[in-house]
C-alpha cells in the first residue's frame, strides 16, 4: 500500500480546504490526528483502518502545518492589506510594459520576512533584476482574495501586488548579484531566438522553450487553446520529459552520468524558466526516478508524484490554489491510473500487425491513450477556470506532439550551434521553423472546425459535462463495459445540450449582456435573432476578446451583425481584433475623426444611423467630426419597445450635455454610466433628461483610476436608481 500517497492525499486536501476557504483549522488538526491514532491502534488490523489513518494523519498535518504557516508568514504581511506604505523592493525579473505602465515582479522585506511581490507602475521603466524602486504603494494581499483567479500570484510565490501611488526612486546596479542569472540566460535566450528565427515563428519558439507565452498573438494562441495544445507552449512537465529523453538519447543507459548531469540540468532548466509549479513538479519527480535508477532502487510514478506535491506543499501551501500545479498534477494523475488500460483496450480493437503497420497501430494507441488519459482530470479544471472543453483536442494532440519534440529538440540546438557558428544555427532554426509551421497550421485548421470547442459559460453544456462524468463512474464500476454506450450517450446529451444553449437567448424579446472585462467595456444587444456587440476592450486585450467570443459562441453565434466601437481607447477596442479572429461582424460601426483602414465592413457614423430588426431598434448617435477623444464616443440607444436603454460610452459631462442638445433622447429604463463611473460623466443634467430605472458601471476591480468615482455613486443614490456594477456583481444580463 502506498502509504505516501495517502499521507500527501491528506495534507494535500487539508491545505486546500484552508487555502480556498481562507481560513485556518488548528481544532481540525488535533481531532484529525486523535481519530487518525483511534484507528492505528493495536486491534485494528484492517487494511482500510490503516489507509484511513493515514489519511487522517496527513489532514491533520495539513491543518497544522497550514495553520502555522498562516500565523508565521501570512498574517504579519496581511497588515498592509488594502494600505499605502513606503518601501523598497528589489526587482528579480526584467520589467514588462503593460496597458497602463509596467510591472515589475521583486522581493519586499517585512517584519523581517521576505515577501514575494509585484508591483505595478505608472510609467514604462525599462528596469533589470537587482535594480530597486522605493516609493508609496497601494499594497493588495493576493492569500487573501477568492474566486477563481484570487490565488493566481500565491500559488506562484507571490504574496503582495502593489500599485504605485507617488513618486518613484530607482537604483540600478552596475553589478548584477549573481542571483539574478537565470533571468539574466532567459533574456539571452529571449534575444538569441529572436535573432536567429523567423519573425513568424520566433514567438512560438520562445513560448515553447522558456513558457513565455504572452509574445504570441492572439489569433495564434486562441488557435492553439481552441484546438487543445496550449498546454504545449506553457512549460511543463512534457518540456522537462523531452529535455530529459535528449540527455537519455546523447549519454545512454549510463545511470550514474545520467544523475550527475541530469540534476543540475534541471535545477537550471527549473530556475530559466521562474520555478513554475508544473516544471517544479515534473522537475522533481524526474529527479527522483534518475537517483532511484542510480542507486538501483525501484522506481514507483505515484509515490513520487505524492513526494513531488508534498515537497511543493511543504515550501508553499498556497501552491495548490495554482492552475498550473493543478492542471500538471491532473494529467499526471490521469495517466498513472488510465494509461494502461486505455492503450490495452485500443490495441485490442486493432488487428495484430507486423513491421511499419504494427509500428504505426502501436504509435497511434500509445499517443491516443495518453492524450485520452491526459483528459479525464484536466477537463473539469480547464471549464472551471478557462470555461472551455477542447472537443478536438485528441486528434491535434495525435497530430502535433511528435513534431513538438522535434521543434524542441531543434531550438536547444539552435541555442547551443549559436554560441560558436551563427550562420549554421541560422539555417537550423530555418529547418526548425517549418515543423513550427506545421504545428501552428493544424492547428489554426482544426480549430475553425465546427464545434472544436464549447464553452461553459452555458449551462447546458454544465449539466451535460457533470453527466458525462456520472456515467463514468458507473461505466467503470459496471461489470459489462460497453464503452461505445458512454460515447453515444454523450455525444446525444452534448447534442441537446448545444441545442438548448443555442435556442435559449431566441425565447427572450431582447437582451442586454454586460460583459465583466475588467476596465473596460463589451456588452452584448440582442433581439430577434440579431446580435450587436458595443465595444471589446478592457484590463487585457485578450481577456476581453476571449469573454466575448466564448459567450459569442456558446449561443452558437459565429457572426455579429455589427461591432460597434464607441471610440478608440484601448479599454473600449483592444480585444476587437482578436474578437474578429474568432468572430466575424457584417458592419463595423465607427466614430469620425481617425485614419481607418480600408475595409468594406465599415461604416463612419458622424451623425446618427438607426438600425432596425423586428420589433427592435439600434441609434446610434455620432460625435461630429469636430469632436475629439472621449467627446466624439458614439452612444447606442438600444430600444426594445418597453424597455430602452442608453450607452454613452466615455462622454464626460461635457459630451452628454452636446448629445442632449443634438439628439431628442427618450425616457429609458437603463442607463449604462459613461466612463466607466468616473466623476465627471452621468451628469444630473443627463439623468434628469432620460429618468432611468437601473444604471450599470462595467469598471475593473482594483483599478488605478478609482472607478466608479464616490461622487458619482453619490449622485446615483441621490437620484433613486438601482446601481448595479460588474467589479462588484460579475457579468450583468438583462432579459426581457
Amino acid at each position: 500500500m502506498r502509504y505516501l500517497m495517502l499521507f500527501t492525499l491528506g495534507f494535500a486536501g487539508a491545505c486546500t480546504a484552508c487555502a480556498y476557504l481562507l481560513w485556518t483549522f488548528p481544532a481540525g488538526a488535533v481531532a484529525a490526528l486523535a481519530l487518525a491514532f483511534a484507528l492505528w491502534l493495536p486491534g485494528r488490523t484492517h487494511r482500510r483502518c490503516k489507509a484511513a489513518s493515514r489519511i487522517l494523519l496527513g489532514v491533520g498535518m495539513g491543518f497544522l502545518w497550514f495553520s502555522l504557516f498562516g500565523e508565521s508568514y501570512l498574517k504579519p504581511v496581511g497588515q498592509l492589506e488594502e494600505k499605502t506604505h513606503s518601501t523598497a523592493v528589489i526587482l528579480t525579473d526584467y520589467s514588462r510594459e503593460e496597458n497602463h505602465g509596467s510591472s515589475a515582479a521583486g522581493i519586499l522585506r517585512w517584519e523581517g520576512k521576505p515577501y514575494g511581490v509585484r508591483i505595478y507602475l505608472k510609467e514604462n521603466l525599462n528596469l533589470k533584476p537587482g535594480d530597486s524602486v522605493r516609493g508609496e504603494f497601494s499594497f493588495r494581499v493576493t492569500a487573501a482574495k477568492s474566486g477563481k483567479f484570487g490565488h493566481y500570484y500565491a500559488g506562484k510565490g507571490i504574496f503582495l501586488t502593489g500599485y504605485q501611488k507617488g513618486e518613484l526612486v530607482t537604483r540600478s546596479v552596475t553589478k548584477s548579484p549573481w542571483w539574478t542569472a537565470p533571468a539574466r540566460m532567459r533574456l539571452q535566450i529571449q534575444n538569441r531566438i529572436d535573432d536567429l528565427f523567423p519573425a513568424d515563428t520566433a514567438a512560438f519558439a520562445r513560448a515553447l522553450v522558456l513558457g513565455d507565452s504572452g509574445v504570441l498573438d492572439y489569433g495564434t494562441a486562441s488557435d492553439l487553446s481552441v484546438s487543445g495544445i496550449r498546454h504545449m507552449v506553457a512549460v511543463s512537465g512534457l518540456h522537462v520529459s523531452i529535455l530529459c529523453a535528449l540527455l537519455a538519447l546523447l549519454i545512454g543507459r549510463r545511470r550514474w552520468l545520467t544523475c550527475i548531469l541530469g540534476l543540475p540540468l534541471l535545477a537550471m532548466f527549473c530556475a530559466v524558466t521562474g520555478f513554475t509549479p508544473s516544471v517544479t513538479r515534473a522537475s522533481i519527480m524526474m529527479g527522483l526516478m534518475m537517483i532511484a535508477g542510480a542507486i538501483d532502487r525501484e522506481y514507483d510514478p505515484l509515490t513520487e508524484l505524492s513526494a513531488a506535491v508534498l515537497v511543493m506543499t511543504v515550501l508553499n501551501p498556497m501552491v495548490v490554489t495554482s492552475v498550473s500545479f493543478q492542471l500538471s498534477a491532473a494529467s499526471v494523475l490521469g495517466i498513472l491510473l488510465f494509461y494502461g488500460k486505455v492503450r490495452a483496450w485500443l490495441m485490442a480493437r486493432f488487428r495484430t500487425y507486423k513491421g511499419i503497420r504494427g509500428k504505426a497501430v502501436k504509435w497511434f494507441c500509445t499517443s491516443a491513450a495518453i492524450s485520452l488519459s491526459t483528459l479525464v482530470f484536466v477537463t473539469p479544471i480547464s471549464a472551471y477556470y478557462f470555461c472551455s472543453i477542447s472537443l478536438i483536442a485528441p486528434l491535434t494532440n495525435l497530430l502535433t506532439v511528435w513534431a513538438v519534440v522535434y521543434i524542441f529538440w531543434g531550438i536547444l540546438g539552435v541555442l547551443l550551434l549559436g554560441l560558436f557558428f551563427r550562420a549554421g544555427a541560422g539555417i537550423l532554426a530555418y529547418g526548425v521553423s517549418w515543423l513550427i509551421r506545421y504545428v501552428l497550421g493544424i492547428a489554426g485548421i482544426l480549430a475553425r472546425i465546427p464545434l472544436a470547442a464549447v464553452y461553459t459559460q452555458s449551462l447546458p453544456v454544465v449539466i451535460w459535462l457533470v453527466s458525462v462524468y456520472i456515467l463514468g463512474i458507473l461505466f467503470l464500476g459496471g461489470r459489462r463495459k460497453r464503452p461505445q454506450w458512454l460515447l453515444g450517450l454523450g455525444t446525444l446529451g452534448l447534442a441537446i445540450a448545444l441545442g438548448i444553449s443555442w435556442l435559449l437567448p431566441l425565447r427572450d424579446h431582447a437582451r442586454m449582456t454586460v460583459l465583466d472585462v475588467g476596465q473596460g467595456q463589451c456588452i452584448l444587444l440582442q433581439s430577434g435573432g440579431r446580435s450587436f456587440l458595443v465595444d471589446c476592450g478592457g484590463d487585457w486585450d485578450e481577456k476581453a476578446a476571449d469573454l466575448a467570443a466564448k459567450t459569442l459562441l456558446s449561443q452558437g453565434i459565429h457572426r455579429l451583425d455589427g461591432l460597434i466601437l464607441t471610440h478608440f481607447d484601448r479599454d473600449h477596442v483592444g480585444g476587437a481584433p482578436g474578437l474578429l479572429h474568432r468572430v466575424d461582424a457584417q458592419r463595423i460601426y465607427l466614430p469620425a475623426g481617425e485614419a481607418l483602414p480600408a475595409d468594406h465592413r465599415i461604416t463612419v457614423v458622424e451623425h446618427s444611423a438607426n438600425l432596425t430588426f423586428g420589433d427592435a431598434s439600434i441609434t446610434i448617435y455620432g460625435g461630429g467630426p469636430a469632436a475629439v477623444s472621449n467627446e466624439n464616443s458614439l452612444c447606442v440607444l438600444f430600444d426594445t419597445g418597453d424597455y430602452d436603454i442608453l450607452i454613452t460610452g466615455d462622454r464626460s459631462a461635457y459630451g452628454e450635455r452636446l448629445l442632449m442638445r443634438t439628439y431628442p433622447l427618450p425616457k429609458v429604463s437603463c442607463l449604462v454610466a459613461g466612463h466607466h463611473g468616473a466623476k465627471d460623466s452621468t451628469c444630473q443634467e443627463l439623468l434628469n433628461a432620460v429618468q432611468p430605472d437601473t444604471v450599470i458601471i462595467s469598471a475593473g476591480r482594483d483599478n488605478p483610476y478609482g472607478h466608479p468615482a464616490g461622487e458619482t455613486l453619490f449622485r446615483l443614490r441621490q437620484f433613486g436608481c438601482r446601481v448595479l456594477r460588474t467589479d462588484r456583481d460579475g457579468t450583468i444580463l438583462i432579459r426581457r
